[in-house]
Parts: C-alpha cells; sequence; structure tokens
C-alpha cells in the first residue's frame, strides 16, 4: 500500500509541475527518488509518446515463469525449481509492452547500487578499519548479488533479440578516474581508480563481456567464431566515474532511451496493433 501512495504522490506531482522537468527540479534532486520511482515515470512517459501501445510496470518475476521461458525455447530448459515461490525483484522494477499477440515483452529492467562510502567518511574526517586509523575501507562483495538478478533477466529473455538491463553504480567502488578528496583537517586523500582493494567495477564487467561501459547495449550483439554464431546478452553498466552520485534526471533520461530502442527492436511485433488503432 506504501508503495501505490508514493507512486501516486509522484503522478500528482507529475501533473502539477507539467512533466519531467519539475519533477526533476532542483528541490526534488535532493531528495531521495528511488530507481523504482523513477521507473514509473518512465512508465507514464512511454504512454504518454505511445499511446496506442499497452504497457504495464511490476516489481518482480517469479522463477517458474523464467523456467517457462526457457521451456519455449528448449524443452530441456527450465526443468529445476526448488522454491515454487521464489522470484527475483530489481530494484527498479520491470517495464513491459504488450505485442500483437497478446503477449508481455520486457522493454527495460532496471537496478541501482551504491558501494563504498570512502568520499563520504574523508569528507566527514572519520576514520575506518578495525582499529579506526585507516582513510580507506576495502571493498565488500555485496554488488555481486547483481549477477544472479542480470543472469535471471537473461534466461527470461534467451528468445529475445535485445536485453535492457541497466545498472546504475555509484559510490567510490566504481571512479573510473583517480580522485582527490580533503579531509576537514586540510589533508588530501588520493583514491585511485585501479586500485585492487577499492575498485569493484572488474567484478562486473563479465555481465557486459568486457564492453565499454556507460554505453547502451541494450541490441544484442551477434558474434562469429569459426562456424558458430554467439549472441551476447549485454548489461548496460552506468557509472559515475567520480563517485558522485547520479542526477536522477539523468537516469530518467537514459532509462527512456533504453526503453525506445527495445521498442525500436521488436518493432515488427507491436506494428499492426499502432496501424489498427490509426
Amino acid at each position: 500500500m506504501a508503495k501505490k501512495t508514493q507512486s501516486k504522490r509522484l503522478t500528482n506531482q507529475h501533473k502539477k509541475s507539467q512533466g519531467v522537468v519539475g519533477i526533476f527540479g532542483n528541490e526534488a534532486r535532493s531528495h531521495d527518488i528511488t530507481v523504482g520511482k523513477i521507473s514509473h515515470l518512465v512508465t507514464e512517459q512511454l504512454e504518454k509518446e505511445f499511446p496506442r501501445l499497452s504497457f504495464r510496470y511490476r516489481t518482480g518475476i517469479k522463477k517458474k515463469e523464467i523456467n517457462e521461458a526457457l521451456k519455449k525455447v528448449d524443452s530441456e530448459l527450465g526443468q529445476t525449481i526448488f522454491v515454487l515461490n521464489s522470484s527475483i525483484k530489481p530494484d527498479g522494477g520491470i517495464i513491459e509492452v504488450k505485442d500483437d499477440n497478446g503477449i508481455w515483452r520486457v522493454v527495460l529492467v532496471t537496478e541501482a547500487k551504491h558501494q563504498g562510502k570512502d568520499i563520504e567518511n574523508i569528507q566527514k574526517g572519520n576514520l575506518v578499519g578495525k582499529n579506526n586509523d585507516q582513510d580507506l575501507m576495502a571493498a565488500g562483495n555485496a554488488i555481486e548479488r547483481s549477477h544472479k538478478n542480470i543472469s535471471e533477466i537473461a534466461n527470461f529473455m534467451l528468445h529475445e533479440s535485445h536485453f535492457p538491463y541497466i545498472l546504475f553504480l555509484e559510490g567510490s567502488n566504481f571512479i573510473t578516474e583517480t580522485i582527490s578528496i580533503k579531509r576537514p583537517d586540510g589533508r588530501a586523500v588520493t583514491l585511485d581508480y585501479n586500485s585492487g582493494m577499492l575498485n569493484r567495477l572488474d567484478r562486473l564487467t563479465s555481465a557486459n563481456y568486457g564492453m565499454p561501459i556507460n554505453t547502451n547495449l541494450c541490441k544484442n550483439k551477434f558474434v562469429k567464431h569459426k562456424d558458430k554464431t554467439i549472441m551476447l546478452q549485454a548489461a548496460s553498466i552506468y557509472t559515475q566515474g567520480n563517485g558522485g552520485k547520479w542526477d536522477k534526471k539523468e537516469m530518467f533520461d537514459i532509462m527512456v532511451e533504453t526503453s525506445k530502442v527495445s521498442l525500436q527492436v521488436l518493432g515488427s511485433e507491436i506494428f499492426k496493433q499502432i496501424t489498427k488503432r490509426k
């Protein structure tokens, strides 16, 4: 009920502010707008731009649904499940569009992860570590849990030619450039982007086959090796290079762009219903 109330409040604010420009004004940006709330706004934007299409938003996908999708690809797939009510719930949920056959097709899946508070700790003058005598904290492995959701969505979309999975990263464990942060006493602390103790980006780039980050990889890539053609489902990984926080309007724009690429890929399968409704 709380989530529905928040969604309704955002929708009302969205209308009063005359669209997304108002929602992501300076005042709104200072609040904690989650990626899930942004996904609701993306759904509204898609409904506005494509009024002849039917969209829906949902928070998760059941493991049973994933197995059913795999079985349609090959009868030997999707056979094993141990917890019948298990499901995956990406932070930003899933946006889908209904095709000509009345089947819901995924157009966007999003997650947002924050890992590494070194910048905040340094700026506050806090020391960390077992004895509270270190400037930097060794990075943890919590972010690796994202691999499960990415793999499960990839299974669910194995029959598709697109993979609209976006992973937004922020925090000192995902910097792409060396930065210097000053403590309150004036001492500068250097955060090296290529430090094995600090950086965790390399533990996630297996999800995009080592292709560039901050890049829309929604369209599946088909590569040829000898006599084989291999389809790659790559997650689109976006990170703030200096460890800063994401601008919510920028996240919204990336999500809308990826959704539109999904619709382009699905174009031939949703084109009939568009022309019929004209």
